[in-house]
């Protein structure tokens, strides 16, 4: 039986290694895996090409040599280099993404079958004007408050809606007889919380940031206040999230967006939950207010139930399980050769997002 084929956008990036990591170790697909930078690990079982969403020209060589029964369209960039760098930040996540539409909808109509084209968006896409208004809103659904303020939220909110049109109205208007469209599916991610890999400076990293200092023994100064409260989910979650949805019965989907959530937690909280594993670590509080701004305009927490309804999303990991159970021992073991560095400066968050 000949095995499907997957592409993997953004492949190097920490959600891209854990879906690789999941998929080769069911053997089922074939996986071909893009990104800027080499994957550095799983080299044998992946075909991957180095370069940009934005080559047509790559573009087109992978819709030449490969028929794709699914896309994860993970290639972005992210909050904080977003704000940094806002033009070319909207044309990676805007015209690469349209570059992966149009490859998907021609494989779809090219082999009479829709490719599932799996998007992980953001609780960036949603916008809060102050926030009093985010903490009274409190668990939000996937309807409300939708109005982004990053050019991060702006890019996955209209993404949203572009991989919506594709899957339902593009080319409504031309005699296309036998059209066969490509199936957009879209989860709205919380905060991710990794053992596997280092946070990258995303907006949401102070909770793996304290405990990747910690185990170091390092100082940690953390960009939020000890009250900021987020939505979080931890790594294998996920990536679980984006293989159930795209395994889904296509009549089971009510939506094009689905939120998916495990617990809500404040900084100060997670500081209090490290403590209990690295008594000695020294966590403190200096809010960057450009940060913190962005933090603010994002939900407290997301309504998953309709996840939960029509597709059986369940997270692995609550928030004790989280700690106990993957976090503190995945990121402990990664540090445990090392000894503490008691005169390091305070390690604190890149602005990479």
């Amino acid at each position: 039986m000949e095995k499907g084929c997957i592409l993997i956008t953004g492949a190097n990036g920490e959600i891209g290694h854990g879906l690789i990591r999941y998929l080769a170790h069911e053997g089922l697909y074939k996986i071909v895996a893009l990104d800027r930078s080499p994957i550095d690990d799983y080299q044998k079982s992946v075909d991957f090409y180095k370069g940009d969403i934005l080559d047509k020209n790559l573009i087109d060589e992978l819709n030449r040599k490969y028929n794709f029964t699914a896309i994860f369209h993970l290639a972005a960039i992210l909050s904080t280099g977003g704000e940094k760098e806002p033009l070319p930040a909207h044309r990676v996540n805007v015209e690469g993404s349209l570059n992966i539409l149009n490859l998907a909808d021609d494989q779809s109509n090219r082999t009479k079958t829709p490719v599932v084209v799996v998007f992980p968006s953001t609780i960036a896409a949603y916008g809060f004007a102050t926030p009093e208004q985010r903490i009274a809103a409190g668990k939000i659904d996937e309807h409300r408050y939708l109005d982004p303020i990053t050019m991060y939220g702006i890019n996955k909110l209209y993404i949203e809606h572009l991989g919506n049109y594709y899957s339902t109205r593009y080319r409504s208007f031309e005699d296309t007889p036998n059209l066969t469209r490509l199936d957009f599916r879209c989860v709205r991610l919380p905060g991710i919380m990794s053992s596997e890999s280092l946070p990258s400076g995303g907006t949401s990293d102070f909770g793996p940031e304290m405990i990747h200092a910690a185990a170091q023994g390092k100082p940690y100064e953390c960009f939020v206040t000890a009250e900021t409260r987020l939505p979080f989910i931890v790594m294998p979650d996920g990536v679980h999230s984006l293989i159930s949805i795209s395994r889904a019965s296509r009549r089971s989907l009510t939506k094009p967006v689905y939120n998916v959530g495990s617990f809500s937690i404040s900084a100060g909280e997670i500081r209090n939950e490290v403590l209990k594993y690295f008594p000695k670590a020294e966590i403190t509080f200096k809010p960057n207010p450009k940060r913190l701004a962005i933090v603010d305009s994002w939900p407290v927490d997301v309504d998953d139930s309709a996840a939960r309804k029509d597709w059986g999303w369940r997270p692995e990991f609550d928030r004790e399980g989280a700690f106990k159970n993957y976090l503190i021992p995945g990121i402990t073991r990664r540090y445990a050769s090392q000894r503490p560095q008691q005169s390091s400066p305070p390690l604190q968050s890149t602005d990479r997002a």
